[in-house]
This record gives structure tokens, sequence and C-alpha cells, in this order.
């Protein structure tokens, strides 16, 4: 046991166990991550991360990490921008999502330029300067050093190459704040336990979101891992945020 502490949602958890914990939810919604995502987001998240791979600014012969790759839907989309030559990384600390986005990109006849690693964000396995691109799309929040993970991805990035932070953000749009917590507390849960048959892991979800660094504070800890030129885009009025970052 550690003397330090970090948040697992609203609780206070050793620093070493929230890794764990965290292993345990996605071991839990892994089978209908796909389904729930659809249902909760009503299908917007397909648009925001049509949005992010267009901002990756994928081209042929790149190789692009996509971390926290889970079910592999930004992998699908990046290993056709970067072609036969190129490669895609799916690396994520959980072996279950890998094993669904697996799966995933078989069902869909993907193979010849994707790779699965399982890896934790925080101590990624590659050499400095492998990849041209790194995306992470709604996997930040359940690191439990976010500014390690962010200093660790600056390392393995590319001289010229970008970052992609894709995660739930704050409401920025007057009231929308309050339509949002009802959703989160009150109607997530539910939809949890009956499509996924797992109300816990949805109230540790919303929960986690509320705990996520603002969009400010995420563009400034981003700066401070070394990236330059950090901006960030509101989407859906900021319930999430794609924030962008460099290494020149």
């Amino acid at each position: 046991m550690s003397d330090k502490t970090t948040h697992f949602g609203y609780q206070q958890v050793d620093w070493e166990d929230k890794q764990r914990r965290v292993a345990g939810v996605f071991d839990s919604v892994a089978s209908n991550y796909d389904i729930m995502n659809d249902a909760m987001s009503f299908g917007i998240h397909r648009l925001w991360k049509r949005f992010a791979v267009e901002q990756a600014g994928a081209r042929p012969g790149q190789r692009i990490l996509d971390l926290a790759g889970g079910t592999a839907d930004l992998a699908a989309r990046l290993s056709r921008l970067v072609g036969a030559e190129g490669e895609v990384i799916i690396g994520d600390i959980n072996a279950s999502m890998l094993g669904v986005g697996r799966e995933r990109l078989l069902d869909k006849g993907i193979t010849g330029n994707v790779r699965f690693v399982q890896a934790n964000a925080e101590t990624l396995p590659f050499p400095d300067g492998s990849f041209d691109c790194i995306t992470i799309a709604f996997g930040l929040r359940n690191v439990t050093d976010k500014a390690k993970a962010l200093e660790s991805m600056y390392r393995v990035l590319k001289p010229g190459g970008r970052v992609l932070v894709l995660e739930f953000s704050k409401p920025v749009i007057p009231g929308l704040r309050q339509f949002y917590d009802f959703y989160s507390f009150s109607v997530l849960p539910v939809m949890g336990r009956l499509i996924a048959k797992d109300e816990k892991s949805y109230r540790y979800l919303a929960e986690s979101i509320r705990m996520h660094p603002d969009q400010e504070s995420l563009r400034v800890m981003m700066e401070q891992a070394g990236f330059e030129d950090c901006d960030y885009f509101n989407l859906s009025g900021g319930i999430v945020a794609l924030h962008r970052g460099f290494r020149f």
C-alpha cells in the first residue's frame, strides 16, 4: 500500500489501487461498450471521433499510436488513411478491451497495418520519437497519473508530430450543465443497469468525468508535458473537448 491517494470517481483510493479498479470497470463493460456508447451519446460519439480523425492529419506511410484504443473506432479509420505502408498501433492497458477491438477489426477485414499492444500510458514501451501522431479517446481520465502519461506521449512522439486528446469535459453553454448532471447521475446508471447489466461501472464513469480537468487545466497540463501550440475544440457545448498539441 502507498501513502499516496487519488480519486476513483468520487472515492479516494490508494494510488496503486486505482489501476486495478479501473481494470475491473472495463473488464465488466467491454462486451457492451459499443452498444452503451451509442445509447448514452445517441450515436453522437461517432461524430466526435470522426472529427478527431480529421484533426489527426494522417497521411500514407505514417505511424500512429491510438492509446486507450479499446474497440478500435479511431484505429479503423486511421488504418485506411495511413495505408499499407503505414501502421496503427492500438495500445490499451486492458486486455478485455483489446480483445473486443481485435474482433471488430477482423470483422471489418482490417488486419495488415494494425497491431495491438497491451501498454500502460504512463510508461509506454516504445523508443523515443516513434510516432507521427498519438490519439487517446475517452481514456485519459482513467489514467492514474495523467501528467506522467502526457510526458510519456511526448517522449514517443516524433518532432513535428501531434497528440490529440478526445475526452469528456465541462459544458460551456448556460443551462447545459444542469441537464447534463441530471442525465449523468439519474439516467446513465439506469441505462447501464438495463443495457450493460452494470449500474455501478456507469456511475463511476459519470463521476470520473466530473473529476477530470476542465478544458483550460488540461491545456496547461499538456504544455507542462512539453507540447506546444496547444489548443482545444469544444464539441456538443463542451460536453466533450478535443485537445491538440505538437512537438516541434
